[in-house]
């Protein structure tokens, strides 16, 4: 059951945003590091503080830490899916951006579009493994600017340079 929910609902169908007729494929799909599950994980925790308070808890007083228990998890589970369901995607065309839970946003950047890539690495992400992007393009206003929270950033900002060099956009570096 729980494998269908994630197969169906769960799951951000990337491959529909795919131009499979014009040889689109993809290179990487990202998902976001794990460190963007600390912050539901420990309102789970916080929530079950409230559970085990329910059960010594006189009766009449007993809805309140449950409903704030519930809330709590309820959270949590909507934070983790929103997470979960954003996907940052590298083609041989393009980069692209799916993201939300019931209604849901794609936002496209075409590889000759990129002006420059800006990895961020705040000291807890160098130890922990993760940055941020900030692409610049030639659009005043774009969809696809910060992407937040990627795991081994240095290696998929080197596929995106790839990437773009392979698909001649950009002539060989002179040195």
């Amino acid at each position: 059951m729980a494998g269908w929910l994630r197969r169906t609902f769960a799951d951000p169908k990337i491959g529909k945003h795919l131009l499979r007729e014009e040889g689109e494929v993809i290179v990487d799909e990202v998902r976001h590091h794990w460190i963007v599950f600390v912050k539901p994980c420990l309102e789970v925790a916080l929530g079950l503080v409230f559970l085990w308070f329910f059960l010594f808890t006189s009766v009449q007083a007993a809805w309140l830490p449950f409903l704030a228990a519930k809330m709590l998890f309820a959270h949590a589970a909507w934070k983790a899916l929103g997470e979960h369901m954003d996907r940052f995607v590298i083609t041989n065309m393009r980069v692209f951006r799916v993201r939300g839970v019931l209604s849901q946003t794609l936002a496209t950047m075409p590889l000759g579009r990129i002006l420059d890539i800006t990895v961020e690495k705040p000291f807890s992400g160098r130890i922990l493994g993760y940055g941020h992007f900030v692409f610049e393009s030639a659009a005043q206003e774009q969809g696809l600017r910060d992407i937040r929270y990627v795991g081994r950033p240095d290696q998929r900002d080197l596929a995106i340079q790839r990437v773009v060099q392979r698909s001649g956009l950009r002539g060989p570096r002179v040195n």
